[in-house]
């Protein structure tokens, strides 16, 4: 069977995107577990605060990865770039946590603003690791 038709770069994307979506996969674990309630039970209940805290923290940590993506020079460069992006938002987490500290009962009492300014920090410094991992 001839493969010719396969752009040359196939493997390099799929090395890196598989790993990316393993990346995301370990983050989102490690922050659902980290966190004292229960996101996705929240989300399914209807619960806004928690969504938006939860799709900021995601994208706070997509937006590096993607900056360590097109910034590394190998796969093992981008994991550890990865791991970075990680516990900058854990530490996003705790930053709010001690800026708010009623946080881990307003998210399950749906207190919006409480997720909203979680879920803006998270994509904040998520913003800020990217731009800092163009070297």
């Amino acid at each position: 069977m001839n493969l010719a038709f396969l752009p040359v770069g196939l493997p390099a994307f799929l090395s890196h995107f598989g790993l990316a979506l393993l990346l995301v996969g370990v983050f989102f674990v490690v922050y659902i577990f980290m966190t004292p309630y229960h996101e996705l039970a929240l989300i399914r209940a209807g619960n806004n605060a928690a969504a938006a805290s939860l799709a900021g923290a995601l994208l706070g940590y997509i937006v590096p990865l993607a900056s360590a993506i097109s910034n590394s020079i190998n796969l093992l460069d981008m994991l550890v770039w990865g791991v970075v992006a990680l516990v900058v938002q854990l530490l996003a987490f705790l930053i709010v946590r001690l800026l708010l500290p009623t946080l881990v009962a307003d998210i399950p009492e749906n207190k919006i603003a409480s997720g909203l300014f979680l879920g803006t920090v998270s994509l904040g410094l998520g913003i800020l690791n990217a731009a800092c991992m163009t070297y």
